[in-house]
């Protein structure tokens, strides 16, 4: 008994060290990555012609005040120091001044945020509810009509221009049939009737107990998620049917089929039990498609996410506000992949 708890003893410090080696080398790349993305935001605000200073002055500032504003902003400096200064702000959560709102673009982001992340939210997981069930059944049912169907909504889905589908959806379920709300996230005699807790409109009104919010924020959501989810749908069940294909063509699919295993277990326990680890990154790269991607949809049906906020600052000149919202969606990015990593250990012992 002494020499077995020795053993387990020396057992528990090397396990100690391989964790914090694993969390070191996770944060080592986090790092890596953040810093990268940091570089090239900040080559691209100074290979943009665009004068930061000019943009703050407006083009009939005097050369005194032009000089003033240029030294305050450090733009006097070497390259380098701005950079490590940019690098300083940036893990402060000073992305600098918005030029079109003349707030903080940290305070602009935090605002404008949640809606996309509401609004991708619902979209993931109408694909994956959908997408899933319909690319294992397609695999399955190989080669029959029901195989071709999911074939041809998958195409749609992929090929299909968004911001045609969303002015049509709009023309059809809004202008002529009135299924659903217009543009924005609810009706104009709802705006600011919620107190703003989680900026997620849903969550929102629904813990303020305001129900006739709740719903009609659903009557505006549901056509944009819609087709955020039925873009993801076509990628995931896609995805998934590949996926399923493969492993029911294996030995160990036929070796369990003459057992005389069900078709369910055959199909849901082991075959699909073995793609849930790549499916995992499958569904998280679709999440970061839509949390970055939704700019068309953003548009389209008037909703106020980072897509929309983004792209009007660019089309403003507002480069703090672009390279704020960059740097937002490139961590996002990164802690979706983190995340997913960490699922591929709870669901797949060997990556353990």
């Amino acid at each position: 008994m002494t020499a077995q708890s020795d053993i387990d003893k020396g057992r528990q410090p090397s396990a100690l060290v391989e964790s914090l080696v694993r969390a070191a080398k996770i944060l080592g790349s986090i790092a890596v990555t953040m810093l990268g993305l940091l570089f090239v935001t900040f080559v691209i605000g100074r290979v943009m012609p665009i004068d930061p200073v000019i943009s703050v002055l407006g083009e009939r500032a005097s050369r005194e005040a032009y000089e003033a504003t240029r030294i305050a902003m450090g733009l006097d400096k070497p390259l380098i120091v701005q950079f490590f200064v940019y690098i300083g702000d940036v893990i402060q959560g000073d992305f600098g001044q918005s030029r079109l709102t003349a707030r903080p673009v940290a305070d602009d982001i935090a605002r404008v945020f949640p809606a996309t992340l509401e609004l991708a939210t619902l979209g993931t997981l109408l694909g994956v509810v959908v997408g899933v069930p319909l690319g294992v059944l397609a695999a399955v049912k190989r080669g029959t009509w029901i195989d071709q169907v999911a074939r041809v909504v998958a195409l749609i889905g992929y090929s299909m221009p968004i911001f045609w589908l969303g002015l049509v959806g709009l023309l059809v379920f809004y202008g002529i049939l009135g299924w659903v709300g217009g543009p924005g996230r609810v009706g104009i005699f709802y705006v600011d009737l919620v107190p703003s807790v989680t900026g997620m409109i849903l969550v929102d009104s629904a813990l303020d107990g305001q129900w006739d919010v709740f719903w009609n924020a659903v009557s505006h959501i549901i056509l944009p998620a819609s087709l955020l989810g039925y873009y993801s749908l076509a990628y995931i069940s896609r995805m998934t049917r590949s996926f399923m294909l493969e492993q029911l063509s294996a030995e160990y699919i036929t070796t369990a089929r003459v057992k005389g295993m069900s078709e369910w277990t055959v199909v849901w326990r082991h075959a699909f039990g073995n793609i849930k680890v790549p499916l995992i990154t499958v569904i998280a790269l679709s999440y970061a498609g839509l949390l970055e991607g939704s700019v068309l949809t953003e548009i389209i049906f008037a909703w106020p996410g980072i897509g929309s906020y983004i792209t009007t600052a660019l089309l403003s000149a507002d480069m703090n506000a672009v390279l704020g919202g960059t740097v937002v969606v490139g961590l996002v990015f990164v802690c979706l992949n983190i995340f997913s990593d960490l699922l591929y250990k709870f669901f797949d012992p060997r990556a353990r």
